[in-house]
Formats: structure tokens, C-alpha cells, sequence
């Protein structure tokens, strides 16, 4: 539900009456995962629950919960009808449960709380929690960190774009971003960072380049990626060996950065980019699907929301 707070908030307040639906469990095969939501308002859809499988059908639970502000659970699955004609087809069952958006629930998106609804028959209430949006660290204010920027806020990365130049690290060229002015090195050395933390060197300035890398390498993050061509890159090995840094951990350098996507523009290098972080962060191959074997959305450890302390 948190996924659609800000779309939901906006609605509540503009006085909208609401329901949202949210899955609550999911077994087998399913293309979104527990937790995620769908709000209707009568007329308008906000956000996805199946990818658009079911929720033709789920919108119909929605107009009885918003005609009787009764909350409701319902369940589909692979053997049901209706859920063949709804278009649920991909092998899994799906428990949803429909409710008004009342001024608590509001709030409690509003102020980041988790949010706990009985729906389970007698079991543990089923509990949705805000999660703690991952961290994208951009160096050097340029057209390819713009692109990257802006894709990644798309997919929730919460990004930081530091640049010593102030002319370029501008708020009309990262709208999105939060800003840092601040030698690289120095700005890394204090940032607060973790394992979900993926650090981009787009800049490959000799001034700092070898020292900022190495200093990534040995922090606690997800991913290390740097940019720049072979020759670049065969020159940073060798700078970063000088500074002692180990094959152990130059094996965790992403460099040159991004998937072989054969991509140029500053737009498309965010995709390859953002795809080889993606599968940095899941352990995937990043195989293409027609290679690969058994369930396509498999949960990994890695994907499952980290509760906000």
C-alpha cells in the first residue's frame, strides 16, 4: 500500500471516497508481490495489484466495499472460473483484501506507520509496512547521471548526485535528486551507506577517480560501478592495484559499468546502468528469459521489503 501512498493521500484529501485493495497472500506464481495495492474511486483505477490479471474482478469487490464501506477478502486462484475469465492464467492463487480508506488509514500512510488489518480468519492480522527506499550514489553532474537519476528515482532508489562543480550539480538538471557539492572523496568518506547502497562513478576524473573507487570498494554496499572504455578501465585496475586494493575486491567493480545492451544515449546507458544494479541487487544472471528455467518471479531474499525502523 505504501507503493501508492502519496497517489492515495492526494486523492483522500482532494475528498475522493476510496477503497484499496491489497494482496495479502500470494502463492505459486504471480507477477507483483504481497502488500502490493490497487485504490478505485468509482471511476478511476490508481496503481496495479496483478500486473492486469483479476483485476476486472477485483474492481467489482471494489464497488461493493465503496457502496457498503464493508470491508471484504476474497481469493483467486488457478481452478476458479472466474479467475480464467478474469485473466489470472500464470499458475498462482491470490488473497486480496478490499477496504474504505478511512482518516486513520490515511494518516497512518501520511505519517509512515505500519498498518495492521485482520483479514486472515482468525490468524495473525496481515501487516503492510513502509520499506526503506535503496540508495543510488551518482559522481559527477553530467547528461548520462541526469538520465540515471531520473530512471532510478522511477524504480524507488532514493538517489544523491554529488559534483565539486556547482554550474552542473543543479536542481533543474536533478530535479529529483538530492544534491551534493562536495569533493567526492571526502563526501563518500562520511556518507551514510549500507548493503542496499549502489554507488555510481560516471565522472572517471583522474583527480579523484582511483582513490573515490577504492574507497567504494571498501565499504559495505551493494554495488560499485564506474564508467569509461576498456582503455580506461585497464588504467583504473592498475591505479587501483598501486593502492593495494585486492582482486577479492576489484572483483566487485562493475567496470566498464552497465549491461552489454548496446546502448549510446545517455537514456539508454541508464537502462543498462539500472539492469545490471537490478540484478547486482536479486543475484539474477540477467540471462534472457527464453534461457532460463523454473519461475520467472522467484523472492529472492534480497527482494523482500526491509521494515522502517
Amino acid at each position: 500500500m505504501f507503493e501508492i501512498a502519496d497517489r492515495l493521500i492526494a486523492a483522500h484529501e482532494r475528498g475522493a471516497a476510496l477503497v484499496v485493495a491489497t494482496a495479502v497472500s500470494i502463492v505459486g506464481s504471480a507477477p507483483r508481490t504481497v502488500g502490493t495495492s490497487m485504490a478505485f474511486d468509482g471511476e478511476t483505477v490508481i496503481g496495479s495489484i496483478a500486473g492486469g490479471c483479476v483485476e476486472g474482478a477485483v474492481v467489482e469487490v471494489c464497488e461493493l466495499v465503496l457502496a457498503d464501506g464493508r470491508p471484504r477478502t476474497v481469493e483467486y486462484g488457478i481452478s476458479d472460473d472466474l479467475a480464467f475469465s478474469a485473466g489470472l492464467t500464470c499458475g498462482g492463487t491470490l488473497r486480496i483484501h478490499v477496504q474504505p480508506v478511512t482518516e486513520s488509514l490515511a494518516a497512518s500512510l501520511r505519517d509512515g506507520v505500519p498498518i495492521a488489518f485482520d483479514c486472515t480468519d482468525g490468524d495473525e492480522p496481515f501487516v503492510d509496512v513502509p520499506v526503506v527506499r535503496p540508495h543510488l550514489i551518482i559522481f559527477g553532474a553530467m547528461e548520462f547521471s541526469a538520465a540515471l537519476a531520473a530512471a532510478a528515482d522511477l524504480v524507488g532508489y532514493r538517489v544523491t548526485v554529488c559534483d565539486p562543480r556547482s554550474l552542473f550539480a543543479t536542481q533543474a538538471r536533478f530535479p529529483s535528486a538530492e544534491l551534493v557539492v562536495h569533493w567526492p572523496v571526502d563526501f563518500l568518506a562520511d556518507a551514510a551507506v549500507d548493503e542496499r547502497t549502489a554507488v555510481c562513478v560516471l565522472s572517471h576524473d583522474q583527480r579523484f577517480d582511483a582513490e573515490l573507487i577504492a574507497l567504494a570498494l571498501s565499504l559495505d554496499v551493494e554495488y560499485v560501478g564506474a564508467m569509461g572504455s576498456r582503455t580506461t578501465h585497464d588504467r583504473r585496475v592498475e591505479s587501483l592495484r598501486e593502492r593495494g586494493v585486492t582482486d577479492e575486491a576489484l572483483a566487485r567493480l562493475h567496470s566498464p559499468i552497465g549491461l552489454d545492451l548496446g546502448a549510446s544515449s545517455p537514456a539508454e546507458t541508464a537502462i543498462s546502468i539500472l539492469a545490471e544494479i537490478m540484478a547486482a541487487r536479486t543475484g539474477s544472471t540477467a540471462a534472457p528469459l527464453t534461457t532460463t528455467h523454473g519461475s520467472i518471479h522467484r523472492l529472492r531474499v534480497s527482494q523482500l521489503p526491509e521494515p522502517v525502523a
